[in-house]
């Protein structure tokens, strides 16, 4: 099958890591860069990617919330006699009526945590549970670290969301704390922030360097997610070869187990419990480690999500 997927280029973009996925199953994938082409040539990039979405002939046009920079119009045609769909995965609420406009323009939207299913279809769009997944061939782990990313606990993610500072800064009193990412200028003075945005095989080497990294949710309305969807985070580490402490949510365990391949917390004193007692007992950080990356490899990369997606079928269990 000839897979267009239409969202935003770059070699460490999610698009990319949907495409190896499509080729290793098989299929002809191309990433057609919405995104890029809309930047650098604004209203006149639609005549370039209707040129480029033609010359590839594709059997199935699979979008990211990037393909919106395409505009109405050309998506309409991109996606005309041709299957498709809107795989989304923010987790933003409520969702933005540039993100509603996207799903009706497809026959069917994805999304990788259940009350995002819920808000699709409360306006009327057919929609799946589809988590995210990793990617082999970015997401391993790398062979060394340098010293200034060694450290007991890492956390790699956005600083504007406030619910993520508390915890961080109760970790920061009892273990030797990175944080890196995007958003966290004036933070410097409450927080060890070690450095900015995580690129590609950075993302690896902070794991590496790492005796736990950590997951917390950016929201709130994260807590009312009922089928086990959570960040991307929790794969890219797995994969990486690293051991996990996040968030729990109901039914997060019927894709990474308590104990077995990662470790959740429920509130904040857990957090500080659980990492204290991982960070002092190297065998079991070494097992969760091991179990948890061939469990990934094994059951959760982005080809084994893309072919519910190609039928047309989100998880309901693992």
């Amino acid at each position: 099958m000839r897979i267009l997927i239409v969202g935003a280029g770059g070699a460490d973009r999610t698009e990319q890591a949907l495409a190896r996925a499509a080729r290793a199953l098989g299929h002809d994938a191309r990433v057609l860069d919405a995104l890029g082409w809309r930047r650098r040539l604004g209203g006149w990039s639609g005549g370039v990617l209707r040129w480029q979405a033609d010359r590839f002939r594709p059997e199935f046009v699979l979008c990211t919330r990037h393909a919106a920079a395409a505009g109405e119009r050309t998506l309409r045609d991109l996606t005309r006699g041709r299957r498709s769909a809107f795989w989304y995965f923010d987790a933003v609420a409520p969702l933005p009526e540039r993100v509603i406009q996207l799903g009706r323009q497809v026959d069917q939207v994805f999304a990788t945590y259940g009350y995002q299913v819920d808000a699709f279809r409360a306006v009327g769009l057919r929609a799946e549970f589809l988590p995210q997944g990793a990617d082999p061939e970015a997401d391993r782990p790398a062979e060394t670290a340098p010293p200034s990313y060694h450290c007991d606990v890492a956390f790699v993610g956005s600083g504007q969301f406030p619910r993520r500072h508390a915890l961080l800064a109760e970790l920061a009193r009892h273990t030797m704390l990175q944080v890196r990412g995007p958003g966290w200028e004036g933070m410097a003075g409450r927080l060890p922030i070690a450095g900015g945005v995580v690129r590609g095989a950075v993302f690896s080497v902070v794991v590496r360097g790492a005796r736990l990294m950590l997951g917390i949710d950016a929201l709130e309305a994260q807590r009312a997610e009922a089928r086990g969807g959570t960040s991307n985070r929790l794969w890219r580490v797995l994969a990486a070869g690293g051991c996990f402490l996040g968030e729990y949510v109901d039914n997060v365990e019927e894709f990474a187990r308590h104990g077995r391949h990662a470790l959740w917390y429920r509130h904040q004193a857990d957090a500080v419990e659980l990492a204290r007692a991982a960070l002092a007992d190297d065998a079991l950080r070494a097992r969760l480690a091991a179990e948890g990356r061939a469990h990934v490899l094994a059951r959760h990369t982005y080809a084994h999500r893309l072919p519910r997606l190609l039928a047309g079928q989100g998880y309901t269990s693992t």
